[in-house]
């Protein structure tokens, strides 16, 4: 047995204890209720724990969805609840530069502009709907792991028992820390405070450079409350900040602070870096925040990790119920680490491109200018909108590993879109070919197939137009994990790789 804490005592008879659920998610931020929904649309017995006593959230937070959290959102039937309540717009750009991606080939060719409160209060209905319990008013304290589970001790007192706890819970992240999974990175350079407050004074609104920073002051939708972003003086300034820290910070950039007062929520983020070793020990998992920290340029953070639940829920789902190795699990860190770690890399550049000096100012109208350009732009668009993401699936096709296009199919059934094939969260086969061309009957069980025809074009964002397959294997997640070239070779091997051994018959 690994004890992970010493601090509680949860030492019991393991073979006889009985599971509570087979998956308990600590954090009921954006990536622990996605990975909820996804659990849950995969038949998981899935719960989480949140300290908050309910979904509110102090603060309106990260500001949006990039095109590719869209198109996850729409596989599963629920891009429309989310695009009702934002404003869909160019919101992707690379160190301040805008990146119009209205050409791309993708129905959600924008982003949207929606507060992170609203992303949460859409994303826990949707999981309530599906039935998840939530344990709210309490944390994770502790965790003891064995070969068959993990004790879970809480904040009141209550414990849990789980066959798998994925920590969820954010950069300071206990279940990371607890499960002695390695942080390294880079430490801050710079500090910001980001508020919601009222002022007295009409301010000077906008964004402002100086020679301490980045600056911003913006009037919310309320017309009372204002938005402040402020480069503190000094990088690495712990604990959390006060009134009394952001009137200084104000009086710094703008010789006043405008009558501050009255804060819903003062926060500081800096441009701290650093990416769990590995997002996976035994039965304790990693997504989101609690797996990688960067500086918010690009708005990437809330959407790499729901991007990160949509990989790891229908994997866990398996091995959870047994209908699938723990080797699977394993491919959640191999395809998921990498993005990430592209993620940070972004992220410190445009964090180089915003210092103050003359020189960064004349690297970064180089940068505009190139990116001002179709190929470059085409590129870095792609990257900062997720939909360029390739899990390395192998040689072989360029649709292999990418996301799947959303096309617009014929079958005998009529006419159909690709992701509504996809909002049961269950893989499916699309036979281009002669109906009956393929047999998959000992997946039948597992993988939907469906015979069905495509007329147009096969194009791919930053990638273009490539050749039309006639047969693609799409897993849950939405990413091509076989292409058929006039021929099944290849196919059971990705059957069984994805979906298990065949059934015998």
């Amino acid at each position: 047995m690994r004890a992970v804490s010493s601090t509680y005592d949860l030492r019991e008879d393991a073979d006889t204890k009985a599971i509570d659920h087979s998956i308990v998610i600590c954090g009921a931020g954006p990536t622990g209720l996605m990975l909820a929904g996804e659990l849950a649309l995969a038949g998981a017995d899935v719960a989480i724990v949140e300290r908050r006593p309910d979904q509110k959230l102090a603060g309106s937070r990260a500001g949006g969805l990039h095109a590719r959290s869209i198109e996850l959102l729409d596989q599963r039937g629920i891009a429309d609840r989310f695009l009702a309540a934002g404003e869909a717009m160019q919101v992707t750009g690379f160190a301040l530069t805008r990146l119009d991606i209205s050409d791309f080939p993708t129905r959600h060719n924008y982003g949207l502009a929606l507060w992170q409160n609203h992303i949460e209060r859409i994303l826990a209905e949707c999981v309530e709907e599906l039935g998840v319990p939530t344990y709210r008013a309490r944390d994770v304290v502790g965790f003891v792991e064995d070969e068959m589970g993990v004790d879970i001790a809480l904040s009141d007192g209550s414990s849990l028992r789980t066959g798998y706890l994925v920590g969820c819970d954010g950069g300071r992240s206990l279940i990371r820390k607890a499960a002695g999974i390695d942080f390294p990175g880079w430490d801050p350079t710079i500090s910001n405070l980001i508020a919601e407050v009222e002022l007295d004074e009409e301010p000077d609104w906008g964004i402002r450079r100086d020679a301490i920073g980045l600056h911003g002051l913006s009037r919310m939708d309320d017309g009372k409350t204002v938005r402040v972003m402020i480069t503190e003086q000094w990088a690495g300034r712990a604990g959390d900040p006060g009134l009394s820290d952001l009137s200084e910070g104000l009086i710094a950039v703008y010789g006043t602070d405008f009558g501050v007062h009255n804060p819903s929520w003062i926060s500081r983020f800096s441009d701290m870096t650093r990416q769990a070793a590995t997002y996976r020990k035994g039965r304790i998992l990693l997504a989101g925040d609690a797996a990688h920290v960067h500086s918010p340029d690009g708005g990437q953070g809330l959407n790499i990790g729901l991007h990160d639940a949509v990989n790891l829920g229908w994997k866990l789902a398996r091995v959870a119920a047994g209908t699938a190795p723990e080797s699977l699990l394993d491919s959640y860190h191999a395809e998921r680490h990498p993005v990430a770690a592209r993620v940070l890399r972004n992220t410190m550049a445009q964090v180089a491109l915003r210092r103050a000096d003359e020189r960064t100012g004349a690297l970064r109208e180089i940068v505009a200018e190139l990116l001002d350009m179709d190929e470059p732009r085409r590129r870095i668009a792609g990257m900062m909108s997720g939909l360029d993401v390739r899990y390395d699936l192998g040689e072989g096709h360029a649709l292999l590993g990418r996301r799947m296009p959303d096309l617009d199919l014929v079958s005998a059934d009529g006419p159909m879109r690709v992701f509504g094939l996809l909002h049961d969260a269950g893989p499916v086969l699309i036979n281009l070919s002669e109906p009956g061309a393929i047999d998959i009957s000992p997946w039948a069980d597992r993988v939907k197939l469906l015979d069905a025809s495509y007329a147009g074009i096969w194009e791919l964002p930053v990638i273009g137009v490539v050749p039309a397959p006639t047969a693609v294997l799409v897993r849950p997640d939405g990413h091509v994990a076989w292409v058929g070239d006039g021929n099944d070779d290849g196919l059971g091997e990705a059957l069984t790789t994805w979906f298990g051994p065949p059934a015998i018959a």
